[in-house]
């Protein structure tokens, strides 16, 4: 796993330098209208619009454009009907990939996926052929100069933690999806920062890839997840550390 994580980490770095692109925002507000739509406009009885208003928050999302997109969910002003969908297939080197859509037009969002694939040494499979490697997980991610490893582990063992890992400069907190929001509660009280939130898929195995195939899989992570109808990226690679620091520079 820790491949994908590194890789998830150094996006995070990316996405504060590209937020002026306007990327960031569009996916963040298309999130928070599906949450809407699907479980009501109080963040209160809706977790998954509340985690939604959260990131929109932590990303310095403008407090008009969040409420503006959850009017948007729950029809108070008109906006357009997004679809979820979830793409599978495999990268180079036997790669397993999740691809979470948010779509107002699958055909579109199809044959970009399959361009993407297709260019990057892929190629798109049948619903259920990875599937089944992914678990739907809890993970916070902690940059290490806010906390140590037993800092975190303090703060959040008795609030839902399951796994602390320590993933380069990183601490990861795993947590059941229910337990996600105990766990950032605990380290706020803590006054721990953390980089990012979120309920994620995370692989049961791994398989490792290097040299030329480990470049290609990380282009095609990066092209996925730049599409405009693509939400979240999920794999099962694990790439070594050179290369890893190498597309972080």
């Amino acid at each position: 796993m820790s491949g994908h994580s590194k890789w998830h980490n150094i996006r995070l770095r990316k996405g504060k330098q590209d937020a002026e692109r306007g990327k960031v925002f569009t996916k963040l507000a298309r999130e928070i209208i599906v949450a809407a739509r699907a479980g009501g406009g109080s963040p209160d009885s809706n977790v998954r619009l509340r985690l939604a208003v959260q990131k929109a928050r932590e990303a310095s999302m403008p407090a008009d454009n969040i409420k503006r997109a959850i009017q948007r969910g729950t029809g108070e002003l008109e906006g357009v009907t997004y679809e979820e969908v979830t793409y599978e297939g495999y990268g180079p080197g036997g790669v397993a990939v999740m691809v979470d859509c948010l779509t107002d037009n699958r055909n579109r969002t199809v044959a970009d996926l399959r361009n993407v694939f297709s260019k990057c040494g892929g190629s798109l499979g049948e619903s259920g052929c990875v599937a089944w490697m992914f678990h739907p997980k809890g993970v916070i991610s902690i940059p290490t100069e806010n906390a140590d490893e037993d800092t975190v582990m303090a703060a959040t063992l008795d609030a839902g933690a399951e796994d602390i890992r320590i993933e380069g400069d990183t601490v990861e907190v795993i947590t059941q999806p229910e337990d996600l929001q105990t766990a950032r509660d605990a380290l706020a009280s803590a006054g721990i920062k953390f980089a990012d939130a979120e309920i994620t898929m995370l692989p049961s195995s791994t398989i490792r890839v290097e040299a030329k195939e480990a470049s290609q899989v990380l282009r095609l992570m990066d092209m996925l997840d730049d599409l405009d109808d693509v939400q979240h990226v999920y794999a099962n690679f694990d790439i070594p550390d050179e290369i890893m620091q190498e597309a972080a520079a």
